[in-house]
């Protein structure tokens, strides 16, 4: 039992301003060292698999956009250049989700995301098989009319399609809807932490800032000195300290949140947009080599109308649009792009085929491979800066964080330094 004493009650005080002082330290260090490790997790680990599928969700859709290019030129020589332009991006793109993939499989968060990606690379071999055989009964058949396959040509390229639409994009998209929703907990898991810490600053830094108030004014009244400097320095330093933590994670918070709303999102958005983009370029071609299949022209109209967010009901079942996501210059080149679809689509239903494939592959001005590449790069400009501008956001809020982990142990060290100093004095006189 502590005897009622002076000397007994300011040790009991000083040492209960003590413990505040080393509870709120260990709160605020654990505090920013798990905040800047969810920061890493987010930057590091997060965003890129979600980039990852975003970006092999992409790769898939102009890999088989390419091969429907290429089997489009048949064996025209004016086409000559479009077909080696097409095999080039094809391989190109086809490196491309090898490299996704693998990154899939290494970042892989459990055995069902791994499942997938092995099904992807069991799917995607089946898809190259069928490419082949395409290409192969194609040149075998000796056609040179462009627009046209021949029927073994034509059912190996429906069973490669059918095996991207039904299987490879599926399971691409199940990979990016996993991936986006690990991103959305590590932001949920970083904004719980900074609840806490918020709360234990609150409680722990209030309850230290009234024991040392409490403690000089015990003073005050019981050695009738009305200033101790110490305790009034240590006052000081933990409200700083307080202060300073509370402001440094809502800046962080701020950033973060910029980071996944204003950049990171849109991006992700915008990656899916131009995989839509890609795919529905496709179907022009599909429905030119496929001799007008009505289906791959109402294919089309569905995935514009998804670019474009034209009324309520796309934007219900695709999200925002082009002239949200990327702006209205995007939004008019793509628009520019589905006009030459029409006149390919109109110029095919009266016969003229080869016309429609000159529209089609041309590469002047008002063709669509023209207008296609030209509403790409407006979109690929926009999708890179806002992928430039997340790392910018995410680097700050790293650098906010900077130090924290030391900061508050230099700090509230000198405050429990500065604690005994301030009752030393005060204890001598009872000796």
């Amino acid at each position: 039992m502590v005897r009622n004493e002076t000397p007994a009650r300011l040790r009991l005080w000083s040492a209960l301003v003590v413990l505040a002082t080393v509870a709120l330290l260990a709160a605020t260090s654990l505090v920013m060292a798990r905040v800047r490790n969810q920061i890493r997790i987010i930057g590091r680990e997060a965003a890129p698999q979600a980039a990852t599928a975003a970006d092999l969700y992409f790769a898939l859709s102009d890999m088989d956009a390419q091969v429907t290019r290429l089997l489009l030129t048949g064996g025209s020589d004016a086409l000559a250049g479009t077909r080696v332009d097409a095999q080039q991006s094809y391989q190109e793109r086809s490196r491309q989700v090898d490299a996704d993939l693998q990154r899939s499989l290494t970042t892989a968060a459990g055995d069902a995301e791994r499942a997938v990606a092995l099904d992807l690379l069991d799917g995607l071999a089946v898809y190259r098989q069928r490419v082949g055989q395409t290409v192969t009964a194609a040149d075998a058949s000796g056609q040179a009319e462009a627009g046209r396959l021949a029927p073994d040509a034509l059912g190996y390229y429906t069973q490669a399609t059918n095996v991207l639409h039904l299987r490879l994009l599926p399971a691409a998209e199940r990979l990016r809807d996993a991936a986006t929703s690990r991103l959305d907990q590590a932001f949920a898991d970083k904004r719980a932490t900074e609840a806490t810490g918020y709360t234990l600053a609150v409680l722990l830094g209030g309850g230290l800032l009234a024991l040392l108030t409490f403690l000089q004014m015990w003073l005050a009244r019981r050695f009738r000195r009305t200033w101790n400097p110490a305790l009034a320095a240590a006052t000081a330093l933990s409200l700083v300290l307080v202060g300073a933590s509370m402001i440094v994670l809502a800046a962080q918070a701020g950033r973060m949140a910029a980071a996944r709303d204003d950049y990171l999102n849109p991006y992700l958005s915008l990656s899916r947009l131009r995989a839509v983009g890609y795919d529905a370029a496709a179907d022009t071609s599909r429905y030119l080599v496929s001799g007008n299949l009505a289906y791959y022209r109402d294919n089309f109209t569905s995935k514009a109308d998804c670019l474009a967010a034209a009324d309520p009901v796309a934007r219900y079942r695709c999200g925002p649009g082009l002239g949200e996501l990327a702006g209205s210059e995007a939004l008019r080149r793509w628009q520019a792009y589905r006009r030459d679809h029409e006149k390919a689509v109109a110029l095919a239903g009266d016969g003229r085929s080869e016309d429609a494939v000159r529209v089609v592959t041309g590469i002047r001005r008002g063709d669509a491979a023209f207008d296609f590449a030209y509403f790409d790069a407006a979109a690929g400009a926009v999708t890179d800066v806002r992928k430039q501008s997340f790392d910018r956001a995410l680097s700050g809020a790293e650098r906010t964080l900077r130090g924290w982990t030391v900061i508050p142990v230099v700090v509230l060290a000198v405050v429990v330094l500065l604690v005994p100093l301030g009752v030393r004095r005060r204890l001598a006189e009872y000796r």
